[in-house]
């Protein structure tokens, strides 16, 4: 069936779904290594028996990547690569050009303030998304977009996305939640680390407090923060605060692992 949905000149939201799954054999959300040789060989083929040419980000891609053992793609690159419809999943990319602002549009669609993004904040996202880009949509073309979306994104299958699933839309360089996953702690740590760093003891962090805590986890974990990067990091998390006031349960979003 992939094979065939290769084969089309536009490829819909649930087939682009269907066509990662089915290489991404594992599931860790990246097509890699021998996923990655079987989808470029699969790729070509398709579209030769299809009497199509390769379009220069195939060709690009193919030339990058062919000799490539060690590559990998995320959902991201993938949707550069295949004439996907509407190029529903660039849409944030195109309106959110950096992890502060991702940070900001995720505060005001958990309008609940649960810590997820869940089904109907989601689709209110995406419809916002398809009116500011002005892309003409019906509410069947809104609901597979907003159902493929958390298919492809809900990694744990609960109906629902945490911050770092939803992340997953930012290109690697702009992802700087995936550095923070090598450095969360389990709810205790975090409460005491929290308590430690709010030094006037007010129930929230301010600017300064967070910069503290920052350079501190830096310094012991260099290997995977940059010091460079803290007004990075910095700018980004406060766009969770409310007002300049970073309560216990945003920061717990990028720092602990335990559910909120």
């Amino acid at each position: 069936m992939a094979n065939a949905y290769l084969q089309g000149v536009e490829i819909s939201a649930s087939q682009f779904l269907d066509i990662f799954h089915h290489y991404d054999n594992d599931g860790n959300g990246y097509i890699e290594g021998k996923e990655l040789q079987n989808f470029i060989k699969e790729l070509q083929q398709a579209r030769k028996q299809a009497g199509l040419e390769l379009t220069d980000q195939m060709k690009a891609f193919v030339e990058e990547y062919e000799k490539n053992t060690d590559g990998k793609i995320g959902i991201v690159e993938l949707v550069q690569i295949l004439p996907t419809e509407e190029n529903f999943l660039l849409f944030f990319r195109q309106q959110l050009r950096s992890c502060a602002e991702f940070m900001q549009a995720w505060r005001n669609y958990d309008a609940d303030h649960s810590g997820y993004i869940e089904a109907d904040e989601l689709k209110s996202f995406l419809k916002d998304l398809l009116q500011r880009a002005k892309k003409p949509y019906d509410e069947k073309k809104l609901d597979e977009y907003t159902l493929t979306t958390l298919k492809i994104f809900d990694s744990n299958n609960d109906g629902k996305l945490c911050l770092a699933e939803m992340a997953r839309l930012l290109p690697d360089q702009e992802n700087f939640l995936l550095k923070f996953q090598g450095v969360k702690m389990d709810r205790k740590e975090f409460n005491k680390i929290f308590e430690l760093y709010d030094k006037d003891r007010n129930g929230y962090m301010d600017e300064n407090e967070l910069d503290a805590l920052l350079k501190d986890l830096c310094e012991k974990n260099k290997r995977v923060l940059e010091v460079s990067k803290i007004p990075t990091y910095k700018i980004a998390i406060m766009a969770l605060s409310d007002g300049g006031k970073l309560y216990r349960a945003e920061l717990a979003l990028v720092l602990c692992a335990d559910e909120v």
